[in-house]
């Protein structure tokens, strides 16, 4: 037991002097030996390796002797100007002994000094600059922003926007002649002619309206609204105007932009008034209708920004609106479906296709925030702290109350001040090291005033 938390104290000793001094090696005495290349190999004395070389002296603040080829600095920390003066002399192990004048344990290990200003400052760790980069130690400014949001996470599959789907039909009976689109998929676009067909009643209802503009107007206007309700496109009637010559085929033209979803026309088959031709859909916008968590319902709204993502595309993101929240509940999933429109400008979204979607809500009330990476607050379970940075390499723990959290981030409701430094890489280093010297000094201080003999029942 001895040996394994005797290896973590030396382990963190270059990290765990908080204000090292600018004493020389020729001054110090040795607080231990390590295998000069860097093993976990210790001794309490000078020592020789197996080849001959001799192991390399560590001292109090961390540093070493010449000579050193380990991996831990070679050089004495920076030290701080005074340190104060000397308090007491502590186990070098941790153990719960402290002496006022200098000594050495049963193993020959120097008790270890403490500094008026380190009692101070119980728990701040010192990490020399040079070893900042070393150990990934990365800082993030707590910041106030107007709110702080949470993602909803759904899965969702796309659709056409059942607003602009079309049946193109053919309001007089008759026969399918030739089919300018004659396939499932084709684009079309608003007035384009999609097939021709030979209508008997339209023909007639054409030659009729040319008759009657020669004979009577108020006929003329009567076979024109035949005409119309008939389903002559505008289109026609202004030819049939111009040229006053009845055709044989009619054109059959589609009623808005977008791309066939079901052809039902055949070149040569009969069609009745009834009967459709087509089905033609747009493709901007198009919609996602996703599955929503019952527990997350409530905090969806219309008019929130929802994202999406699919496998058809990876890496790219698709920005859209929550449209409409549906108003029932699966009993068997425990899903609501809402429903998100795309603007799908370029027209790559497909119906049918899979989405996973992130919705941004708002994770704390209305109001600024302030917010700091949530992988800077290091919680126990019983409480969370974060590490401030507190200037020249020093860092303390503070606790902090933490309210919601968001994407990434986390509400800090006390604790801490906007424009404060945490410590969102190797926080978890760090805060080891401070809880240590914070524990070894706890239990170490001696009580500055003993009680004199016999002012106990005083």
């Amino acid at each position: 037991m001895k040996v394994r938390l005797l290896s973590l104290v030396l382990a963190l000793l270059p990290l765990s002097t908080a204000t090292p001094g600018p004493a020389t090696a020729t001054d110090r005495t040795p607080l231990y030996y390590q295998d000069p290349d860097g093993k976990p190999a210790y001794s309490a004395n000078p020592k020789k390796t197996s080849e001959g070389r001799d192991y390399v002296p560590v001292y109090a603040d961390g540093s070493q002797g010449s000579g050193a080829a380990s991996s831990r600095s070679s050089g004495p920390s920076a030290r701080s100007a005074d340190r104060g003066r000397v308090l007491f002399y502590r186990n070098p192990m941790g153990l719960p002994d402290t002496s006022p004048v200098p000594k050495k344990d049963a193993m020959g290990m120097a008790y270890l000094p403490v500094y008026e200003n380190e009692i101070r400052d119980a728990g701040t760790v010192f990490v020399p600059p040079g070893r900042l980069q070393i150990l990934g130690v990365r800082t993030s400014v707590a910041a106030v922003q107007p709110v702080l949001n949470r993602s909803v996470h759904a899965t969702g599959i796309a659709q056409f926007d059942e607003r602009r789907i079309a049946l193109v039909t053919s309001r007089v009976g008759g026969w399918v002649e030739h089919l300018d689109i004659a396939a499932t998929g084709d684009p079309v676009w608003r007035g384009q002619v999609m097939a021709e067909i030979y209508a008997p009643d339209l023909v007639a209802s054409e030659q009729e309206y040319l008759i009657a503009t020669s004979l009577d107007p108020a006929m003329a206007t009567a076979a024109l609204e035949r005409l119309r309700s008939l389903g002559a496109p505008e289109t026609e009637i202004a030819r049939l105007r111009r040229t006053r010559h009845a055709v044989r085929h009619i054109p059959v033209v589609a009623p808005a932009d977008g791309v066939v979803t079901e052809k039902m026309a055949v070149e040569g088959a009969r069609v009745g008034p009834d009967q459709p031709l087509y089905r033609t859909a747009a493709t901007a916008p198009i919609w996602l209708i996703a599955e929503v968590q019952e527990q997350d319902l409530g905090a969806v709204r219309v008019g929130q920004q929802a994202h999406a993502s699919l496998v058809a595309f990876p890496g790219r993101r698709f920005d859209g609106t929550v449209d409409f929240l549906y108003p029932s509940v699966s009993t068997e999933t425990r899903t609501g479906r809402i429903r998100i429109v795309l603007p799908n400008a370029d027209s790559v979204l497909r119906a049918g296709m899979y989405a996973d979607i992130a919705i941004d809500v708002p994770a704390s009330m209305a109001g600024p925030v302030l917010v700091v990476p949530s992988s800077s607050v290091i919680d126990s379970g019983t409480r969370q702290v974060v590490l401030v940075e507190t200037g020249e390499g020093r860092f303390a723990p503070r606790s902090v109350r933490v309210g919601a959290r968001g994407n990434d981030e986390a509400q800090i409701l006390d604790g801490l001040k906007a424009g404060e430094s945490v410590v969102v890489g190797a926080n978890f280093l760090i805060d080891s090291e401070s809880n240590l010297r914070a524990a070894l000094q706890a239990f170490t201080v001696p009580d500055s005033k003993p009680a004199r003999a016999g002012s106990a029942g005083r």
